[in-house]
């Protein structure tokens, strides 16, 4: 039986196919066999498949805001005549914004204060800890469109002061 070679239109040449799973995540940045290939779940893993669709020029979001949009993470703000009518985050889900609530929710329940810890708490004593969860997995989001896109690695802020800080400091 010989295979026959089905070529298709392509679409968006600035597009990839990305199927996550468990265990293996397969990307497609083209039409051909070649173009498709198996990465691991490790971090190493994830690194060579961002850096080569880093390489191949595929920015499917133009910014952080869109990603973020696109995994149901920001708020669907609803105004009607200047006024907030409804600002909750739309239903709707997928694997990447599991994960990331998973880990918003694994941030939450850490013991030692860290930047996005504090964050999370500071917005679960204004709200719930179900919006907390939401706001730090879209905090999460954005940082991981930053590393990807613009390719600037994460720094966690241990040194962050406060603006009166920064003036008693003389570095405002």
């Amino acid at each position: 039986m010989e295979q026959e070679s089905i070529s298709m239109e392509v679409v968006n040449p600035q597009a990839a196919g990305i199927d996550v799973g468990s265990r293996s995540h397969w990307v497609a940045v083209g039409q051909s066999q070649p173009d498709v290939r198996e990465y691991g779940v490790f971090n190493q893993d994830l690194f060579a498949m961002a850096e080569r669709l880093k390489k191949k020029g595929i920015k499917k979001f133009k910014t952080a805001k869109h990603f973020a949009s696109w995994l149901r993470l920001a708020p669907n703000n609803k105004v009607s005549g200047g006024k907030l009518l409804s600002s909750k985050v739309p239903k709707g889900s997928n694997r990447l914004k599991i994960a990331l609530r998973n880990a918003a929710n694994a941030i939450g329940n850490l013991k030692e204060s860290t930047p996005l810890r504090d964050f999370f708490q500071r917005i679960s004593s204004r709200k719930r800890r179900v919006s907390a969860i939401s706001a730090t997995a879209r905090k999460l989001a954005v940082i991981i469109w930053n590393m990807v896109v613009k390719g600037t690695p994460y720094v966690n802020p241990e040194g962050y002061l406060f603006l009166d800080q920064k003036r008693k400091l003389g570095l405002v």
